[in-house]
Parts: C-alpha cells; structure tokens; sequence
C-alpha cells in the first residue's frame, strides 16, 4: 500500500511538472501575472497593519486628531482600490495563460490522434478519445484558471502572513505554526483517497462516452432490433458507477475539505484567546495587536480554504492530465515513412513480395501473399468473408505496419516513398464511403484548392454523379450533413468516386466500390472506370464476380492464402473455388429473376 501511494505521489508530481512545462512560452505574461499577485497580497497583508496603527496609537489612547486620521484612512483606502484593480488584471492575465495552454494541449492531443496508426482505434473505443480531447483537457483548463493562480497566491499571502504575525508577536507566532503540519496532513489524506475516486469516475465518464457514442452511430440497428431496454440498462449501469464513485468523493471533500479546515481554525483561535488571557493577568493586552492577530488567523485560514476547496479540482487535473498523457506517450503509430523527397510514382507498378501479415502477433491473417499488378492493369482480389482481401488493401495503403516481406511501387520499398507522394498516387474508394460536413463541392475537392469548379463538376460528370447533384436545392454547393446521412447509399459513393477521380491517382483501390450502386448506375460507372484504367494500375475487392470478369488478374484468396489466380474464364475452367462461387452468385440471381418474373 505504501509502494502504491509512493508511486502515486511520484507520477502525480511527473504530472504536475509535465503540465506547467506547457507555461514556458508565456513566461513574460506569467510575470506579469506573479507581480500583479505579489502587490494584491501586499494589500492584503499591510490592511490588518494599518487598522491595528488606528486602534492601538489613536483610537485606544483617545488621539483622534483629524490630520493623521485622514492620512491613515486615505492610505487604507488607496490600497484597498489599487488591490481592486490589480487583481483584476491579475485573473484576466491568469485566465489568457490558461486559455493559450489549454488551446496548445488539444491541438497537440488531436494531431496526436491523427498520427495514431489504425492499429490503436481498432483497440479504444471513439467515445473514450473524444473523453480525452475534450472532458480531461476541460479538466486541466479548471486547474491553470483557478488552482494554479490561487495556489500561488495562497502561498504568497501565507508567508506574508507569517512574516507579520513575528513581527506583532514572536511567541505567539511560533504557537501558530503548530497548525502548518497539521493543515498539510489534512492535505495529504485528501490527496492520496481522492485520487482514486477521481480516477474511477474519469474511467467512468469515459465509458459514458464510449456507450453514447456506440449508441448514436447505431440508432437504427438498435431500433430495429428493439435493443433500447438492454442499451438503457447499460448505460443506467455504467452511470450508477459513476455516480457511486462520485458519492465517495463527495464524502471525502465533506469530510477533509470545510469541516476539517474550519476545525483546525478553531483550535487556532483558541490558542490565539488563550494567549491573550493568560498574558492580561501579567501586563495590559494591546487590543490592535489582539485585532490584527485574529485578522490575520482569519486571513490565514481564507486561502487555507481556498486551496482546499481548490485541491478538488488540482486532483481532478492530475488524473486527467496522466489520461492525457497517456494518449500523447501512445506508441501505437500510424506506419512511419522514410521520406524520401526525390521518389516519385510514375508508373504505377505493384509488387507483392513473400507478404506475411499478422494484426494481433499471434495469428496471421495474410500468408506469403506475392503477385504483380503491372501498369494499366486490374488486379481483382475475391475470397470469402476473413480471406485477407481488406488486409491487402489495409498494407498497400500504408494504414498498417509490417514485418515480413516487402511491397513495391515501380520497384520500390513503399517505405520509401513519402506519405505526400503515397496519398496523392493512390486513390482509395471503400464500400462505406465517409462524407465531411460541408457542401458536395467540399467533399469532391477536399479543400485542394488546386481543383477549380470546373474540374470539380467534370469528375462528377465523369461518375454519373452530375445528374442528381444537379437536382440538389443548391447544386453543388448543397449542404452534406454528418456523414451524408440524406444521400442514399449510391450517391454518397458517387460522390466518393468523384472525389477520387477528382485527385486524379496513378493508382486505383477499390474495396468493393460498387455494392451500394444499382445495377443501372453500375453500368454507367464500370463504363467509366474502363476509361480510367488506362495508363492506371487498378487493384478491386469484389464479391459480386460479375463486376470483375475483364480484371488482367484475379486472386482467389482463403484463410489469408492466394490459392487460385488467372483471369476469369482460367479460373472457370479449373473448376476450383472460383468455379463454386461463381455457380453460386449465379444460381442465387437466376433463383431471383425468376421471383421476379412471376
């Protein structure tokens, strides 16, 4: 138990320095900061000082001469207004560092997200990014805006306090100090059992998002299923823990936080009471030294307060900044390129070589995969559900490191190409096609703003894809809601096609790019893609065969193995795995055209 809080206490300190290591490039306005915070504690400090001169030099002794009384309540007032004024500055300039920090930890969290390789998304659930770049990194914002100024002013106003209270009265000033351990254990205790609770509900919350995220994107298999009770039950669930953790939380601030801060504040007094008692039976109490005394005991507990009330949202801070962290120290990087400025694609040439793949290390999914996809040429990869067709694509497309064996572009490693060259030479078309919020004209373009207007409609025209965008309210400057859920399957892969032809790539992927396409549309499209193919190396998932019978090649793969390969009537003939599932399709439509006919 002690090891645990140990390293605890170590990782929340790494934390701690990790993130105030964000304040370096404001070190000028934290200055400016500190100073306006330094004058602002002075205030308060020598306000006590100046009432304790009226009482004990004017108002006990009956001195109450108009001149110095002025003198004194004009001072007293001055620096009451100028802390006013400086405290003012001091929180806006607080709350801009806090902003810019916070604003430089998201940018650096979601371009962290965006070089994470696929590998980690497979992995971690969206809701509990989306968690991290937004809930955890509002929960840093709290501490820079709040917990950090207070602190600072806390610690400046305690050894202000201090300084004054030896100066009054030495002895009195060494009894007080008893309640300096006796705070910082209180403070510690809170330290080490928030935490835990902290962390619990960060993970809790979390999984919140997780399951609301879930739940969105699924909205209509739930409904159709009727899986509501069961979704409700979970999440219902996942909140009761939530809640739980929360409770025990709040027991802890009830317990260690006002109470027992307030406690403490008495015993302080009493000592401070129990001080003046016994010292009036020896000699006359001095009450401006009684008065600035428990002004200053007061003042004492103010910011002991402040910091522990504070002390909730420092810990809340520190576990999510370790849960931010922990995603920006994230080695699961997308594959990393060599980055060689001078290659270039110029002719298109694929090469498989001995290609061995496994995603978790254990099971390969892809086994000594080797075949060449020569310029101009179609390369149709076929095979059941799990035979490693997307594995191939996931590896050319660079979204998936490997180990074994190599993959070739016009005769070189793929690892040596940039990730500039690689996006712009291939051009990728998935049978679920993801369409951004914006217009048509934005999704074809991508923002290139190298493609003009005309280029734009010219690839739509190119796909089909003019004649109902035309019909759009707005045309091509209709607006795409999220996902492009008002488009029908086959025009949110039109305008998917449109934006790879669009970029106009040396080298076409196309994972099953016909599915959601009726058989009319396909036609016109397959049509197009004749055209494109020329001068193109083009590599096709398919699982409907009629749409690959004129591929250059195809691949039969099973269980992550090529086991057959030719061209479509070579296949037919050897009578193997091609030849079933080609008899299959077939039946399959002749058995419904015959529904239809009758």
């Amino acid at each position: 138990m002690e090891k645990a809080a140990f390293m605890n206490k170590t990782t929340d300190k790494k934390v701690l320095f990790r993130l105030l290591s964000y304040t370096k490039p404001h070190k000028k306005a934290l200055s400016w900061g500190f100073l306006f915070l330094l004058l602002t504690t002075i205030g308060d400090i020598v306000g006590p000082i100046l009432v304790k001169i009226f009482i004990d030099d004017y108002l006990t002794p009956g001195k109450l001469t108009f001149k110095p009384l002025l003198i004194l309540g004009s001072v007293y007032m001055g620096i009451q207004i100028i802390k006013a004024i400086l405290m003012f500055f001091q929180l806006v300039k607080f709350q801009e560092i806090a902003l810019k920090i916070i604003q430089q930890l998201r940018i650096d969290v979601f371009s962290k997200v965006q070089a994470l390789g696929l590998r980690y998304f497979d992995q971690t659930p969206a809701g509990s990014i989306v968690s991290r770049v937004t809930n955890d990194t509002e929960a840093i914002k709290d501490m820079f805006v709040t917990v950090l100024a207070t602190f600072i002013q806390s610690g400046f106003l305690l050894i202000g306090i201090f300084i004054a209270m030896f100066i009054l009265n030495v002895k009195l000033a060494v009894l007080c100090v008893v309640i300096i351990p006796i705070v910082l254990l209180v403070m510690n205790l809170y330290r080490k059992y928030s935490s835990r609770f902290y962390t619990d509900m960060r993970e809790r919350l979390s999984q919140l998002n997780a399951k609301l995220s879930e739940s969105l994107s699924g909205m209509s298999i739930i409904q159709m299923f009727r899986q509501e009770k069961r979704l409700r039950k979970e999440f219902a669930d996942i909140n009761e823990q939530h809640y739980l953790a929360g409770m025990k939380n709040i027991k802890v601030d009830g317990l260690l936080l006002r109470p027992a801060i307030d406690l403490i504040y008495v015993f302080g007094l009493i000592i401070v009471l129990s001080y003046f008692g016994i010292t009036s039976f020896q000699h006359t109490v001095e009450i401006g030294v009684l008065y600035a005394f428990i002004s200053y005991l007061d003042r004492f507990f103010e910011p002991v307060n402040q910091m522990m009330m504070r002390l909730s949202l420092y810990q809340q801070a520190i576990v999510a900044g370790g849960r931010v962290f922990k995603l920006l120290d994230e080695e699961e990087l997308a594959p990393a390129q060599q980055e060689e400025e001078s290659l270039n694609i110029e002719a298109g040439r694929i090469e498989f070589k001995h290609l061995s793949f496994s995603y978790d290390g254990e099971r390969d999914v892809l086994k000594n995969i080797s075949f060449t996809a020569n310029p101009g040429e179609t390369v149709a990869l076929v095979g059941h559900t799990g035979s490693g067709k997307s594995s191939i694509i996931n590896l050319l497309m660079r979204f998936y490191e490997y180990e074994r064996g190599d993959i070739l572009i016009d005769g070189v490693s793929i690892r040596e190409f940039s990730k500039e060259v690689l996006r712009e030479k291939l051009g990728l078309v998935l049978q679920d096609p993801f369409l951004f919020y914006g217009t048509v004209k934005d999704n074809i373009r991508l923002h290139n703003t190298e493609l003009t207007n005309e280029q734009v409609v010219e690839a739509a025209k190119f796909v089909q894809a003019h004649g109902f965008i035309e019909k759009l309210e707005d045309g091509y400057d209709h607006k795409v809601v999220e996902r492009g859920s008002t488009f029908s399957s086959g025009q949110r892969q039109l305008i998917a096609f449109a934006r790879t032809i669009a970029a106009n790539p040396k080298i076409l992927v196309l994972d099953e790019a016909t599915a959601n396409i009726d058989t009319e549309t396909e036609e016109a499209i397959q049509t197009a893609l004749a055209k494109m193919r020329k001068g193109r190396t083009t590599i096709a998932i398919a699982h409907r065969l009629s749409t690959i019978q004129d591929a250059d090649l195809i691949l039969v793969l099973h269980q992550g193995e090529i086991v057959e390969r030719g061209t479509h009537q070579e296949l037919l003939s050897q009578e193997g795995l091609y030849h079933k599932m080609f008899l299959l399709q077939n039946g399959a439509m002749e058995r419904y055209e015959n529904a239809i006919n009758e």
